[in-house]
C-alpha cells in the first residue's frame, strides 16, 4: 500500500510539473502573439493610409481576426480551469479558411473545396452548441 501511494504522489508531481511547463509555454506564447498582433495592426493601419487593394485589407483584418482568437482561446483556457474550449478552434479554422478562399481564390475548384471546409466548420459549430441543449431538456 506505501508503494501505491508513493506512485500516485509521482504521477501527482509529475502532472503539475507537465501543466506548468504547459501553462509557462502558453504565456510565453501569448506574449508572442500580442507582439505579432500590434504589428499586424500597425501594418494594417498603414495599409489603409495608402491606396491598397481590398483583398490586401481583408486579407490584413483576418490575419488580426487569427491573432486576436489563438489569445483568446489561450485566455479561456486560463479561465476555464485548463481546458481549450472547442468552439475557438472552430472559429480559427473558419477565420483560416474564409483567409485562405480571399488570398487563394485563383483556382475555382480549390475555391469550391475551401467553401466546403467552412460548411463543413460552420455545422460542427452548431452540433457542438447544440449538444448541451439536447442534454439539458433531457
Amino acid at each position: 500500500m506505501n508503494v501505491s501511494i508513493k506512485r500516485t504522489v509521482r504521477s501527482i508531481t509529475i502532472s503539475t510539473l507537465l501543466q506548468g511547463i504547459l501553462n509557462a509555454a502558453l504565456l510565453v506564447l501569448a506574449a508572442v502573439l500580442c507582439i505579432l498582433l500590434v504589428k499586424e495592426t500597425r501594418l494594417l493601419l498603414l495599409s489603409l493610409t495608402q491606396a491598397p487593394a481590398v483583398h490586401e485589407v481583408l486579407e490584413h483584418v483576418l490575419i488580426f481576426f487569427l491573432y486576436f482568437e489563438f489569445i483568446a482561446m489561450i485566455a479561456k483556457y486560463f479561465q476555464e480551469n485548463y481546458h481549450f474550449p472547442l468552439r475557438y478552434f472552430l472559429y480559427i479554422g473558419i477565420t483560416a479558411m474564409i483567409r485562405l478562399i480571399i488570398v487563394n481564390h485563383d483556382n475555382p475548384l480549390h475555391t469550391l473545396l475551401y467553401a466546403g471546409v467552412v460548411l463543413v466548420l460552420i455545422i460542427a459549430y452548431f452540433i457542438v452548441n447544440s449538444t448541451p441543449l439536447r442534454r439539458d431538456q433531457h
